[in-house]
């Protein structure tokens, strides 16, 4: 029974190191999911003979997170698991904190990934977390992308996160440790009604009565996941048609004359490749945009700056957004490029801004628009520009965007 019950949970943690050919992480909060995906992700590391580590956030919002993440890498050093707690500072966080506690994990967890030279890293949300998505997002009118529910697999700030346990239910999890004796904390947020998640958690079984069961929830999931795959195949196959990128913009014609549903697909894929963030714009941000495109009214959103101009619509990085942005030469600016050249300790990458203009008197030789130019990366010590690579200023230096635009 034993046997058969392990199998189960291995073979989609099996599925998922069959797509790394090297190394790859579990992010570890110390609760049941992400302990039991911990143990069950060591077992198929050493059995495949590859190399895993762990990594726990701790976000500083309650106090007995430090001890929780202590004990995770007390687990992992018995294991002989690398692991790494990171550690956010949640108590200055306003409004939506736990959206911004969930933003910020990946943020965290993505850069320290990518530092260890990790692009994978495993995330243990299960069908219950699947079910309680559904439930959310109908709750806001959502359409069929949110009642797709949970991605199995997503990139976040150049790193791809996967979850492998996303169709195995919480409790054969816990049933999974405590057959090997494995202990886990529950967080107690989990039970604080305060939040929605929890209040959906003590309503299933009222839920279960009504036929909302989590089986049922997650077949919505699973039927709406399907058609969004198609709704993306046909997205992908109009912007081929329609939208030319040029380094890290994208150029569109003002009327595209399409199936609403499929330009806004388009409209939101774009503005999440170039403005970047965990969270896709909202509807009513993109009904705004709509309207001032047709208009041929320069605008703004998710930030990316719009400008119409002849029939053409271009979509840009906005300056604002990446003006007080700075990182080594040698790391990834703005999640999407990388500069290549003579590094020095002594240099930084920051957008070009006004000030570097100033400093590449043939930047409009370039051929790019002032605005694009304004928020492209260039390398600086202190205020004086080093180089600028899309101004054409700097022939030592050049530029490569390492994440291509995806649908």
């Amino acid at each position: 029974m034993q046997q058969g019950a392990d199998a189960v949970l291995l073979r989609p943690v099996y599925a998922a190191f069959s797509n790394v050919s090297h190394s790859l992480a579990v992010a570890v909060s110390g609760g049941g999911d992400s302990v039991a995906l911990l143990h069950l992700a060591d077992r198929v590391a050493r059995h495949r003979g590859q190399a895993l580590s762990a990594v726990t956030v701790d976000h500083g919002l309650r106090p007995e997170a430090a001890a929780e993440a202590a004990g995770v890498a007390a687990f992992c050093a018995a294991r002989g698991i690398p692991h790494q707690t990171l550690r956010w500072d949640g108590t200055a966080a306003k409004g939506n904190i736990m959206a911004a506690a969930r933003a910020a994990r990946y943020q965290l967890i993505a850069d320290w990934a990518l530092g260890q030279g990790i692009d994978h890293v495993l995330v243990g949300h299960t069908a219950d977390d699947e079910a309680e998505t559904v439930l959310l997002q109908l709750g806001r009118g959502a359409g069929v992308d949110g009642l797709a529910g949970l991605d199995p697999s997503m990139q976040r700030y150049g790193v791809k996160l996967s979850r492998p346990l996303w169709q195995t239910r919480r409790d054969d999890l816990r049933d999974y440790l405590t057959r090997h004796g494995v202990a886990w904390v529950d967080d107690p947020t989990n039970d604080d009604t305060r939040y929605l998640r929890p209040r959906l958690r003590a309503a299933r079984p009222d839920l279960d009565d009504l036929g909302l069961s989590v089986e049922a929830l997650t077949q919505v999931a699973f039927a709406q996941k399907m058609a969004k795959a198609a709704l993306d195949h046909y997205t992908r196959q109009e912007v081929d048609r329609h939208v030319v990128f040029d380094f890290g913009d994208a150029i569109l014609p003002q009327n595209l004359a399409l199936p609403q549903d499929i330009e806004r697909r388009i409209w939101r894929s774009i503005l999440g490749w170039i403005g970047g963030g965990p969270y896709a714009p909202r509807q009513s941000a993109l009904d705004s945009l709509a309207n001032s495109v047709r208009a041929g009214v320069d605008h703004t959103v998710h930030d990316c700056r719009i400008t119409v101009r002849q029939g053409r619509v271009r979509v840009t990085r906005e300056w604002n957004a990446v003006r007080d942005l700075v990182c080594g030469t040698q790391d990834l600016w703005d999640r999407r490029w990388r500069l290549e050249g003579p590094h020095d300790r002594r240099f930084c990458v920051r957008a070009l801004g006004a000030d570097g203009l100033a400093q590449s008197p043939e930047w409009r030789a370039s051929g790019q628009p002032r605005p694009t130019l304004l928020a492209s990366p260039a390398v600086w010590q202190n205020d004086r520009l080093v180089a600028a690579p899309l101004a054409g200023f700097g022939s030592d230096w050049s530029v490569k965007l390492i994440e291509p635009h995806t649908t």
